[in-house]
C-alpha cells in the first residue's frame, strides 16, 4: 500500500503545477482533480470499515478538502489517507472481514490493501492520461491486484497491461475489449467451528511452491493433497478458467485462526450439472469430524447454486475414512473400478 501511493505521489506531483480542474481525467467524467479527491475518500473508506469492523454497510462518513486547497494539498490528503490504510492493513487480525458490497460483501484486509492499490494506481494513470503524461507502475504491484482481486482474469503480457484490461482502459491482442467490470474478493463459508476461505491466485501460488498461503497452520500442515490442490487452482488461473466460488477452500479453525486442509470443487460445474469435489487434512486434524462438517456445508452451499445438479466425490478404494466422511456426509456411492469408488449427493438429506 505505501508503495502505491507513494509511486502516485512521486508522478502527480510532477504535474502538480498544472490545471486539474480544468482537464478530464482519461476516460472518466470527473476532472483530474476530482479524481484525485476520490482516490482519498477511496482510501479512507477502506480504512474506516476495516477499522471499524463495519460488516453490513459503508463507514458512515465522508472526507472533503478544505477550500482553496491547491493540488498539492491534494497530494498530501492522498498520502496521509494512505497510511491510514495500510496502518489498519498492518494491525488488523488476519480472520476480520468488513463489508464490501460485490461479490461476497465482504474482505479481509489483504483484499482492502489489494482494492486500495487498485484505486491509486488506476486513477493515478486516469489523471496522467488526463493530463498528457505516461504512467506506468511497479510490474509487482499491478500483479498484486491482479492476483488478490482479479482472479477471473486470465494474466496478459504483464501485469500492468492487464489490469488496464480488465478495467476497461486498455487493449490486449486476441481479447475483446472490456465495457463492464468489477473486482472480486475471495469467498467465505463458515459452519459450526470452521471459516471456509476461498483461495486466492496468489495464495495458491504461494501454497503449491511450499509456502503457507497467508495462512497460520497446525503443526502437519498443509498436506501434499493441499499442495496438489493449489496447484491445480493456479493453473486455472493461468488459463483464465479460474471461478472464486468453484475454487479450493481452506479450512480455518476459529477458535485459533488455524488452517487444518483443504477442500474444493474440481472446476465449475459441467453441462450437466455435476461438479466434483475433494478434500485434504492434516494429520492433526483427523477423526474430530473436521472434514465431514466442511464437506456438509460445502456440498449444501453448492446445490443451492442454479443448475448444479449434483455434487460428485470419487475417493481410493483403501481410503476407508474418507469413504466414511461423504457417507456421513449423506453420498451415495453410484460406481467404482479398480482403484477408485464414486460417490453422489443429488438433494440434501431430510
Amino acid at each position: 500500500m505505501e508503495e502505491a501511493v507513494a509511486d502516485c505521489v512521486a508522478a502527480l506531483r510532477a504535474v502538480a503545477d498544472r490545471d486539474w480542474e480544468g482537464r478530464s481525467a482519461g476516460r472518466l467524467e470527473w476532472t483530474c482533480r476530482e479524481t484525485a479527491v476520490h482516490i482519498a475518500e477511496d482510501l479512507i473508506a477502506y480504512a474506516g470499515r476495516l477499522a471499524g469492523r463495519h460488516t453490513d454497510r459503508y463507514a458512515p462518513f465522508e472526507i472533503a478538502l478544505d477550500p482553496g486547497t491547491d493540488n498539492e494539498g491534494a497530494l498530501q490528503a492522498i498520502a496521509t489517507t494512505g497510511a491510514l490504510l495500510a496502518a489498519v492493513v498492518r494491525t488488523t487480525p488476519r480472520a476480520v472481514r468488513a463489508y464490501h458490497p460485490y461479490p461476497f460483501r465482504h474482505a479481509n484486509r489483504e483484499g482492502f490493501a489489494a482494492m486500495g492499490v487498485a484505486e491509486v494506481l488506476l486513477h493515478t494513470h486516469d489523471i496522467s492520461e488526463g493530463l498528457g503524461v505516461a504512467y506506468e507502475p511497479p510490474a509487482e504491484l499491478a500483479s498484486f491486484a491482479l492476483t488478490r482481486i482479479f482472479p477471473h482474469v486470465r494474466p496478459g503480457p504483464t501485469p500492468w497491461q492487464t489490469l488496464l484490461w480488465a478495467t476497461g482502459r486498455g487493449e490486449l491482442p486476441g481479447r475483446e475489449p472490456v465495457t463492464g467490470w468489477r473486482w472480486s474478493n475471495n469467498p467465505v463459508l463458515e459452519t459450526e467451528r470452521l471459516t471456509l476461505e476461498g483461495v486466492t491466485p496468489a495464495a495458491a501460488t504461494d501454497l503449491a511452491v511450499g509456502g503457507d498461503g497467508g495462512f497460520e497452520w497446525v503443526a502437519s500442515g498443509p498436506f501434499e493433497g493441499t499442495r496438489e490442490g493449489a496447484g491445480i487452482t493456479w493453473k486455472q488461473y493461468e488459463e483464465g478458467v479460474f471461478r472464486p466460488e468453484w475454487t479450493m477452500y481452506v479450512l480455518v479453525r476459529r477458535e485459533d485462526d488455524r488452517a487444518l486442509g483443504a477442500m474444493g470443487f474440481h472446476g465449475a460445474p459441467d453441462d450437466t450439472g455435476r461438479v466434483e469435489i475433494g478434500y485434504d487434512l492434516a494429520e492433526d486434524a483427523r477423526g474430530q469430524g473436521y472434514a465431514t462438517e466442511a464437506l456438509r456445508a460445502l456440498t449444501a452451499w453448492a446445490l443451492e447454486q442454479d443448475g448444479v445438479r449434483k455434487v460428485a466425490a470419487v475417493v481410493e478404494r483403501g481410503n476407508v475414512p474418507s469413504q466414511k466422511v461423504v457417507a456421513r456426509a449423506g453420498f451415495t456411492q453410484v460406481a467404482e473400478d479398480d482403484a477408485h469408488l464414486t460417490y453422489e449427493l443429488r438433494e440434501l438429506p431430510g
